[in-house]
């Protein structure tokens, strides 16, 4: 067979299969390629419907056991073991300085650590070894994290167990988020935004500080808000660092005394003194600001969002 003898069947045998791959794109798939689609669509619907499902009972059921234990009483007073009342007024209380005690410690750190990493850093190797190291801390169990701040910062530094240790080991759960979440916000800036303020004159921390951060801020913002909801949401860490105490203090003798949160209470109401009613209660409270600080998130991320669009 001479060589164009061979080129001409090539040609044919080409020809052959691309009228064979459009004869069966026009006929459809097959029986059997029909039925397994019919059955993977079946099958996520079916896995879309239990896990829908389930996230809803449990809403409501939490919401159903807990709306009719609501009380102004409840949130507004102390418990008291001479009148036999159960109030949750100081563990709001703790809620609230620990948030703004770790997000005062946090933001800085995370922010400036993501700066860092992504504007000044140039060796590659130690950049990844850092964001390794933050991603191994982001999957270490809380309780974990519980055991390491009861034994450094509660004894080795005698900060013993107080709002003040439980806040410094929540900064260390926290600080991956933060920096992460900046890190990615940071890498949305342009570079040409950069490069046209270098060009005007501008120094590396007024180009970072003016043009930088602000292009950015909707990142730092939702990691700030996810933050807080794991702070709030957290329980093991501050069982071992922030104590059980239900006593109302100020916001410098609070962090510096033990002092139960919300989750904590729940756990306390509900494994140790069997006030179940009280544990739907608190549960509730919680459910309702999870909503509202994920709805928050997502209607600030749209907020900026539409400002860096303008």
């Amino acid at each position: 067979m001479t060589k164009q003898e061979a080129i001409g069947v090539s040609q044919t045998a080409n020809v052959k299969s691309v009228m064979t791959v459009r004869a069966a794109a026009k006929n459809g798939p097959g029986v059997k390629r029909k039925l397994y689609i019919g059955l993977m669509k079946f099958l996520m619907g079916l896995s879309i419907t239990i896990t829908c499902g389930l996230v809803l009972f449990m809403i409501g059921y939490v919401l159903y056991r807990g709306v009719p234990n609501i009380s102004w009483k409840l949130v507004s007073t102390s418990p008291s073991y001479l009148d036999d009342n159960i109030g949750i007024l100081p563990d709001i209380l703790n809620t609230l300085y620990i948030v703004i005690a770790t997000l005062v410690i946090v933001l800085p750190l995370g922010v400036g650590a993501a700066i860092y990493l992504t504007e000044y850093a140039t060796n590659k190797k130690i950049v990844g070894m850092i964001e390794y190291a933050a991603e191994t801390l982001s999957g270490i169990p809380s309780i974990i994290y519980g055991l390491v701040g009861m034994l450094f910062f509660c004894q080795f530094l005698s900060l013993q167990t107080s709002l003040l240790a439980g806040a410094l080991t929540l900064v260390i759960m926290n600080l991956p988020t933060i920096m992460r979440t900046t890190q990615e916000s940071l890498k949305t800036v342009p570079q040409s935004y950069r490069e046209g303020a270098f060009g005007l004159g501008a120094g590396k921390w007024r180009v970072i500080r003016t043009v930088v951060l602000p292009g950015c801020i909707d990142g730092v913002v939702t990691g700030c808000i996810l933050s807080v909801g794991r702070i709030i949401g957290e329980s093991a860490a501050l069982l071992f660092t922030a104590g059980l105490a239900h006593a109302v203090n100020g916001m410098i003798d609070g962090l510096h005394s033990a002092g139960a949160t919300l989750t904590v209470a729940l756990y306390m109401y509900a494994k140790e003194q069997g006030e179940f009613g009280v544990a739907f209660a608190i549960a509730a409270i919680l459910m309702v600001l999870t909503v509202f600080i994920n709805l928050t998130a997502t209607l600030l991320g749209k907020y900026f969002q539409r400002r860096k669009n303008q």
